[in-house]
């Protein structure tokens, strides 16, 4: 086996694949070893090619293209910790003898609507159209670099399943609070926003501000 590829989406992880044939295909369509149901990306959209300990990847002639750490590329060589970009899917690719990945890490997740009673869902997301938009950054851990977009008016994150923090987006930019009634953090200890403990109370969140999660570490930017 030459690695591994794991398969994220905003951020939260959902399958991981073992490189171990000679190629492997990324596409929308049936056929595709590695099949995604995104309309943005293309019927055969990617290949991933095995060559000795070598891997590489190509894009297919894709529509809207293949990113790799955020540049288009044609072809390339994948190393230990690459971020493949396909669509609205990222694959971290994971070289064959290095640091694992550990599959209970730093999760992000649109927010479960039937945990959370959040009535103004709807018309907070027409309000927000046209608004500035910004993401998170993951600063270490086996997925460094993934970017997640807070498109949604609520988004979460949290550690092993569990929500801990909750993103609001609105007229006036994003806050932060943590989720209330989550009273086992042993394990996960307590959020931090810029090294102090995040509170129930909603934060306004400023460019570069930095989340702590369990240890993983998110940067808040701004992307228009």
């Amino acid at each position: 086996m030459n690695g591994k590829l794991i398969l994220t989406l905003d951020g939260e992880v959902i399958n991981e694949y073992p490189v171990e044939e000679e190629s492997l295909t990324i596409g929308r369509k049936h056929g595709n070893e590695i099949q995604l149901n995104d309309l943005t990306i293309s019927g055969r959209h990617a290949l991933i090619i095995a060559q000795g300990k070598q891997t590489y990847i190509e894009d297919l002639g894709s529509t809207n293209g293949t990113l790799l750490n955020g540049s288009h590329i044609k072809s390339a060589l994948l190393k230990h910790g690459d971020i493949i970009q396909t669509g609205h899917h990222q694959f971290t690719f994971l070289h064959e003898g290095q640091a694992k990945y550990e599959s209970t890490m730093f999760v992000m997740a649109e927010l479960d609507e039937t945990k959370m009673v959040l009535p103004d869902w709807e018309s907070r997301e027409e309000s927000i159209q046209g608004q500035p938009l910004a993401g998170l950054r993951t600063l270490n851990g086996p997925l460094a670099r993934t970017i997640m977009e807070l498109r949604k008016p609520f988004s979460t994150v949290g550690f092993q399943g569990k929500k801990l923090a909750l993103i609001s987006r609105g007229l006036e930019g994003y806050n932060i609070c943590a989720v209330p009634n989550n009273q086992d953090r042993r394990n996960t200890g307590t959020p931090l926003l810029n090294g102090e403990p995040l509170s129930p109370a909603p934060q306004d969140l400023k460019a570069s501000d930095i989340i702590n999660i369990a240890g993983f570490e998110v940067e808040f930017f701004l992307i228009h």
